[in-house]
């Protein structure tokens, strides 16, 4: 590999996701909206704070709260130093940061892929299969943690061979920076543990070490990855020991007992508990996981096995099988399997699995060469396709198929249906609500606090699970005017107010935007 060959790769690396953004005028979903919403609060000096709640698992007590108690915080830092640089809080500043670090990932997925097989093809098909990724290209240039977790996850494992040092310390703090962008990152602090165990296991001349020379090696090891954690992550810990006297926010330890992903809005969090979750009975506990299981299977085959080239990479995993490497990628991938599949069933089925997937992915884009290399070697030694330029062709037509693939999803997920078609609708309901009076300090009951405030400015809080008498308790906490109801197929005890709008007095029906319905709370 020389310059050209990044140079090439970093410039359609930028040019990809750069195009899929001017499809996306908005983040689009929650988690985008927000990570943004928090840049804007950073980049404007209002620090880790938010006029916004999205869920109540930390017992929030008013408006504004303390931020990233569930979801961490880099995502927001990284869309704020976009904001910082130009003194600007649009869209397009604080996504920007995403599209460079986009770009960013087919570098490190060659670098990897280089290091691993010496092979400079190799390099370039798995750079080149980053940029088109199928189901990743519609999220790589919003704001969240795909693009952060692909490289530094990338770079976890292109260094946890490495004999240096200083080696387990920037592993741990690589598994720092990675906890700071989600929770799960945790993970990757267990798998440097592991990183360090197995390299200790051998010396350099390949005997075994005993059990006292092993122990010599990983103790101290051990404790400068710790180390390299709490550099990063120490002040963060602390922020959540002076504001719930745990090292942990108290929504995580919540979810443990949902027993329907609609609990992660009850309000109040404290009707989480585990008497609440054997009221539920162990029958829909197991349900819940074996359909946490199917929904991470189906992530599994196409969003990182990318469908049709999932037996390229099993093929590739195996031909790699005694990379360290490799077995680091796939003991992270079975263990994420695991935990989004049984401890926390419905944060994995409903994304989180494919977020903490993509720590791995720039892996599965190196074995795929690496297998369909294997599969040609194995036709080649049948006298069939032994022209020198078989690879050169073949690979690309890997590439082609890549490239077709993701030109459909990304047409299919943001061009042709729209692109944030939910929070579109918040800029008309907020001047629907003007006509009626509402003043700017008053507070708005919506399905997307974040999206609602991306879009209008206002402050809002999450429209929470249960019936109207609930919504009035929230209603009277936090201040709150005005009720927003989006049209939902699991409403709940909600459901009667929104097909008869006029039915309860204490909320007067204001009218629908969009199949929204609008109401204002009475005092």
């Amino acid at each position: 590999m020389n310059w050209r060959h990044y140079v090439i790769l970093f410039v359609i690396g930028l040019m990809v996701p750069f195009a899929v953004s001017q499809y996306q005028t908005l983040p689009g979903y929650m988690d985008a909206d927000y990570y943004f919403a928090g840049g804007i609060q950073l980049a404007t000096g209002k620090g880790f704070t938010e006029p916004y709640i999205w869920n109540y698992l930390s017992d929030p007590q008013g408006l504004p709260t303390p931020s990233h108690t569930y979801w961490m915080p880099l995502a927001s830092i990284v869309s704020a130093i976009g904001m910082w640089l130009t003194s600007q809080t649009t869209y397009p500043v604080g996504r920007f940061p995403f599209i460079l670090l986009s770009a960013c990932v087919p570098l490190l997925t060659a670098t990897l892929a280089f290091d691993m097989t010496k092979r400079k093809l190799f390099a370039m098909v798995a750079g080149l299969l980053s940029i088109f990724s199928l189901f990743y290209a519609p999220f790589m240039p919003v704001p969240d943690n795909y693009a952060i977790f692909m490289l530094l996850g990338g770079v976890f494992l292109l260094l946890a061979p490495r004999k240096q040092k200083w080696i387990p310390l920037i592993l741990g703090g690589l598994a720092g920076l990675m906890t700071l962008a989600r929770s799960d990152g945790l993970l990757w602090l267990g798998l440097a543990g592991v990183t360090v165990m197995w390299k200790s296991t051998t010396k350099e001349s390949g005997e075994k070490n005993t059990f006292k020379e092993w122990l010599v090696l990983i103790v101290p090891s051990g404790l400068i990855v710790l180390v390299g954690y709490l550099i990063i992550m120490g002040p963060w810990h602390y922020r959540t020991w002076t504001l719930f006297h745990s090292f942990l926010t108290p929504g995580g330890g919540k979810l443990l007992w949902l027993q329907d992903y609609r609990e992660t809005f009850i309000y109040p969090a404290e009707k989480l508990t585990m008497d609440s979750f054997m009221q539920g009975g162990w029958g829909l506990a197991i349900q819940n996981r074996v359909d946490a299981i199917k929904s991470n299977f189906n992530t599994a085959i196409f969003a990182q096995g990318e469908f049709l080239l999932l037996p390229l990479i099993l093929i590739g995993i195996w031909q790699l099988r005694n990379d360290l490497r490799t077995k680091i990628a796939v003991t992270g991938w079975a263990i994420a399997f695991f935990v989004m599949s049984v401890v926390f069933p419905f944060a994995g089925a409903r994304g989180s699995f494919h977020h903490t997937g993509a720590a791995m992915q720039p892996l599965w884009w190196v074995a795929i060469p690496v297998g369909f290399d294997a599969i040609l070697a194995w036709v080649q030694r049948r006298n069939q396709f032994t022209d020198k330029n078989a690879p050169y062709v073949f690979h690309g037509m890997v590439v082609v198929l890549a490239i077709i693939f993701t030109g459909y999803l990304v047409n299919a997920r943001v061009v042709a249906t729209g692109w944030a078609q939910d929070d579109v609708i918040y800029a008309s309901v907020e001047e629907k609500l003007q006509e009626n009076g509402i003043s700017p300090l008053d507070v708005v009951i919506v399905p997307n606090p974040p999206g609602y405030y991306v879009r209008t400015g206002r402050s809002a809080v999450r429209l929470p699970l249960g019936d109207e008498s609930i919504v009035l308790d929230v209603a009277q906490k936090f201040q709150a005017k005005y009720l927003v109801i989006e049209h939902s197929d699991s409403l709940g005890a909600l459901q009667d107010l929104y097909d008869n709008p006029q039915s309860n007095a204490t909320f007067t029906y204001l009218g629908e935007v969009a199949g929204a319905h609008l109401y204002r709370i009475a005092p």
